[in-house]
């Protein structure tokens, strides 16, 4: 019955025309795909492809492929089975198939092609397996025609069955088939057959491709082509893992340092060993319906589409995909500065796994795949008979739609990556200006290269006119000028020509000049090379705001419509850039006053009282409420906080500053200073307040005035400084022919401390402040006071005087920043050389061992012993600032126009508050202090008397749901030793 003949034929069943038609009602599923369950005996060695186990099928293992069976009303134990299928001569699908046992075979011939019907598989053979009956299996293994009844046995081939000349000699020849051919499918899936034998054709007789017609053979040959690419694509994956990761990791000498090689794998590899373990799966089932349905695949499109529809498998692609730029860049940059790596990846080249191929092509594989298996299945698609019915109808579409979706959903992920590839090229390639230190927050995770591009600049001498070629960045923070330079080595260079423009402060100029014209040399001119000609090119105009003349840019492009599109990128990234900081604020300037303080215009004839322009201002607090006390021209003027209804206080116009001496621990000193006219007084702190409030008359608080200084002599400057529990009034003083300053200190009188009815004393301090040590000098140029700790710092033209001012006739003057070692000292050198036209303001403490020295125009970071730090380097601010404060983590740089608000550790640039006539009022005693920042800029109420003047407070915001950034001045303990505290 069955014979073990190696030569024996496979059997074929050609549905025959005649044969009575079992199309299902719906028109919709005209196939059925029965499913049978193994025998016991074989589920131990018939793995799912699609079971989540951790055991993989492997893909190039040859196994006996299942039997498929059709539905039938009876049976015949003694034949091998076959498949036959209804016949309907209109239905021109499916073709004549070819089923085979993988062990026992028996030769068909045209007499007996009609009475060996069924074939049963090894699982229905023999007494001892189960009973046969349909259940549910793992694959779909056949198709067929559904019957009407759900009988569990298996009709006769031969029940009508009529027999046609043509259908009888197809099957004698595809009945001829050898063995030869499923050898070299199991070959062809265990990688061992030649590459000019994979193919389908040359893996079946031209018997068997005459039988199925032209275009069915073009249909195999394609699904073949899906077979052996899959193939192809795993063996790449498992190279990658096996010859590159592999190794790397394994090296007996390392190859990249250990302490990064796992954070260049996961960035250059990233995910592929999910994508392996997804495509190993897919190979498996493609394999398993190979080996059941060769040579004529009915279909693959199941297959496909769970795999599509797999949310992990879209997933892995995902990230993959959109990460690969990175991998590709981090692989190329790996090239160019390590040897050992370059080596290793020559080395492994001749492995025959890779065939020479570079790395770059494994790490594209997975990006080009999907859209390469969306082609295949688009020919198989296009190949399949529209009017057969055949399943693969409805499910090639619906995988080719989800693969054409995903596709389209990861290009904007890959061209954001590959900005930032192109981004990071550019910041490596970077040359500052020597001696300057510029933070763009280059490597923040937002930083985005907005756009790029070739631009002309005119460069203009007395008798000609020159072009320079650069490439401009549009960054999401900056506007980058460049010239770029290509070394020996391929390596690019790109040469800052100006300092980076922050968008902040970027202004557009004309976009809209007629075209001008620039020669250009034809490269086979004359011998000579006069031979040109002009070439129109578009100009357009940017400029920086706070200096308009000096950073004003003429750049020219080649069309106008790329001059459009840059002006429309400019609008973009400066609009999307105020958004940004809008939303991310690191001080909220805030409206304390906007109508009562005004400056007379041009035009000014009502008559109507003006104040003038604000000067001065102080916060204090009196009773339980707050106040705010503002000095201007007109006079001092007292309202309580947040309400515009000032009263006037004091009659002294144009103070220059102003102070509030309240209560400090348990001390009350109760004082109100004023500086004007080069005298310093004091009154009543609570009288202020009881005037403003209208309790008290002016003519009272006069009276409580108490002459400070300045009735010798006159005072130039006087500051508020808190040192430990005192408070401590240092002001600089200056004699008629006198040719230094004399500095002098005053400690504020508790009012516990003062009597009731105080006795004329000669002293000129009045009761409420005493001299505190003896007086000290200091150069004549000085006109700050900076406070620290323990010390303060006197501003001067050639640097930071530093005092004890406890103790001022005996304290050792230092002076920073300390540039004396420029003979040994190059960059100390350039450093000196830029600072030598800068005016000194202050000193802010960075940590416990650096402060930074701050400029009009730069800053520089010096150690606690005054020497230069960081290389010498300096930072260069955007705007001439006239003052500064600082709070936290940052200082605020204050110019007429501009706030830069910057980071104190790197100097970076967080923040630009813009307005107009901008004056820095107050930030109160303390180094640390949490204190108000007051500033007065130009108003909203502006009309033909004149324009208000705007007093707002610089409140420090913090970031929803963030804690307390720690404090960054350090121990002062750690400060003892220079004790620049």
């Amino acid at each position: 019955m069955y014979s073990n003949d190696r030569h024996s034929r496979p059997h074929v069943s050609i549905p025959p025309g005649s044969q009575q038609s079992m199309i299902p009602a719906s028109p919709f599923s005209p196939y059925a795909f029965e499913l049978t369950t193994p025998a016991a005996d074989q589920q131990q060695h018939m793995s799912n492809p699609w079971n989540n186990s951790d055991q993989l099928h492997v893909p190039g293992a040859f196994e006996p492929r299942p039997h498929s069976m059709l539905r039938s009303r009876s049976s015949s134990p003694g034949r091998a089975s076959t498949v036959s299928e209804a016949w309907e001569p209109p239905i021109a699908f499916p073709e004549p198939q070819l089923y085979r046992s993988s062990s026992q075979r028996t030769t068909l011939s045209p007499g007996n092609a009609s009475i060996l019907s069924h074939r049963h598989s090894r699982d229905a053979l023999g007494g001892d397996g189960p009973p046969l009956r349909r259940e549910e299996s793992r694959l779909s293994l056949a198709s067929s025609y559904d019957q009407p009844d759900d009988s569990d046995h298996y009709e006769t081939a031969s029940a009508g069955v009529r027999s046609h000349g043509d259908t009888d000699s197809a099957t004698q020849q595809l009945s001829n088939l050898s063995l030869d051919s499923e050898e070299g499918l199991r070959k062809f899936q265990a990688g061992e057959l030649s590459e000019v034998d994979q193919e389908w054709y040359k893996l079946v007789p031209p018997e068997a491709r005459d039988a199925l017609g032209k275009k069915e053979t073009q249909r195999q040959s394609v699904l073949f082509e899906v077979f052996k690419s899959e193939r192809d694509y795993v063996s790449d994956l498992e190279a990658v893992q096996d010859v590159f990761i592999t190794p790397l990791r394994n090296a007996s000498q390392p190859i990249i340092a250990e302490n990064i090689l796992p954070g260049f794998i996961a960035e250059v590899f990233g995910n592929l060993n999910q994508i392996l373990t997804h495509h190993q799966r897919l190979l498996a089932a493609l394999f398993a319906r190979q080996r059941e349905q060769h040579p004529f695949v009915l279909s693959i499109a199941d297959i496909i589409l769970e795999t599509a529809l797999n949310p992990s498998f879209r997933s892995a692609y995902e990230i993959y995909i959109k990460h690969y730029p990175i991998a590709e860049s981090r692989h190329r940059q790996e090239l160019k500065r390590n040897l050992s790596y370059q080596a290793f990846v020559q080395s492994v080249s001749t492995d025959p796994r890779i065939r020479k191929r570079d790395l770059v092509t494994f790490l594209s594989r997975s990006v080009t795949r999907l859209p390469r298996l969306s082609l295949l299945l688009e020919q198989i698609l296009k190949l399949t008979d529209k009017d057969s019915g055949h399943p693969d109808l409805e499910s090639l579409p619906i995988s080719l739609g989800i693969f054409s979706d995903f596709i389209k959903s990861t290009q904007p992920g890959i061209e954001a990556a590959e900005g930032k590839v192109k981004f990071w090229s550019l910041c490596e390639s970077l040359q500052f200006q020597k001696g300057e230190t510029i933070d763009m927050d280059l490597y923040d995770d937002s930083r985005t290269l907005v756009y790029s591009g070739l631009v002309a600049r005119r460069t203009r001498s007395s008798t000609s006119g020159s072009w320079t070629d650069l490439t401009v960045a549009l960054l999401d923070n900056y506007f980058l000028l460049t010239r770029e330079e290509t070394r020996a080595n391929a390596v690019v260079k790109r040469y800052l020509i100006s300092r980076p423009l922050p968008l902040p402060f970027l202004r557009l100029g004309s976009f809209s000049d007629p075209p001008e014209y620039r020669k250009e040399y034809d490269k086979d001119g004359s011998v000579l090379g006069l031979r040109y000609h002009n070439v129109p090119i578009y100009p357009f105009t940017i400029y920086h705001a706070s200096s308009r003349a000096n950073r004003r840019y003429t750049l020219y492009v080649l069309s106008d419509s790329i001059r459009r599109k840059w002006y429309n990128y400019l609008v973009d990234a400066i609009g999307v850039n105020k958004v940004r900081q809008d939303g991310n604020m690191y001080f909220d300037a805030q409206t304390l006053s906007d109508s009562f303080f005004r400056v007379v215009g041009p035009n000014y004839k009502s008559g109507e009282h003006l104040t003038g322009k604000i000067t001065s201002a102080v916060p204090f607090g009196g009773g339980g409420r707050n106040f705010l006390a503002v000095g201007c021209t007109s006079g001092i003027y007292v309202s309580l906080r947040g309400k515009d209804e000032f009263r006037k206080v004091l009659d002294h116009p144009n103070p220059t500053s102003i102070a509030a001496v309240q209560t400090i621990e348990k001390k009350t000193f109760n004082r109100f200073l004023v500086h004007h006219d080069s005298v310093l007084t004091s009154y009543s702190l609570d009288l202020v307040a009881r005037v403003a409030l209208g309790q008290a008359q002016q003519k009272t608080l006069e009276a409580s005035l108490e002459k400070i200084a300045g009735h010798d002599t006159n005072v130039l400057f006087f500051r508020q400084v808190l040192i430990g529990s005192r408070v401590l009034i240092i002001y600089a003083s200056k004699k008629l022919l006198q040719v230094s300053l004399s500095l002098q200190v005053l400690e504020a009188v508790d009012v516990s401390e003062t009597p009731m009815s105080p006795r004329r004393s000669s002293s000129t301090t009045g009761r409420s402040f005493r001299p505190f040590g003896d007086a000290g000098y200091v150069p004549k140029d000085a006109y700050e006071i900076t406070p620290l700790v323990k010390t303060i710092g006197i501003c001067t033209d050639d640097g930071i005087v530093i005092l004890d001012p406890t103790n001022l006739a005996r304290s050792t003057v230092t002076v920073v920043p300390n540039l004396s070692d420029t003979a040994n000292n190059p960059a100390m050198v350039t450093l000196k050389s830029r600072l030598e036209d800068a005016k000194p303001l202050g000193l802010v403490r960075c940590d416990s061992s650096e402060l930074l020295v701050v400029y009009d125009s730069v800053g520089c970071y010096i150690t606690k012993h005054g020497q230069p730090s960081r290389s010498c380097k300096y930072v260069k601010w955007e705007t001439q600032a006239t003052s500064f404060a600082h709070r936290g983590a940052h200082f605020l740089l204050f110019s007429p126009e501009f706030i830069e608000i910057r980071n104190i550790a790197t100097g970076r640039l967080v923040q630009v508050i813009e307005g107009g006539s901008i004056r820095f009022l107050y930030s109160g005693p303390a180094v640390s202090s949490n204190d108000t920042i007051l500033v007065s800029m130009r108003g909203a109420k502006n009309d033909k008397d004149g324009v208000s003047d705007r007093i707002a407070e610089l409140v420090e915001t913090k970031e929803l749901g963030a804690s307390n950034p720690p404090v960054t001045n350090g121990v002062p303990a750690m400060w003892a030793e220079w004790d620049m505290q």
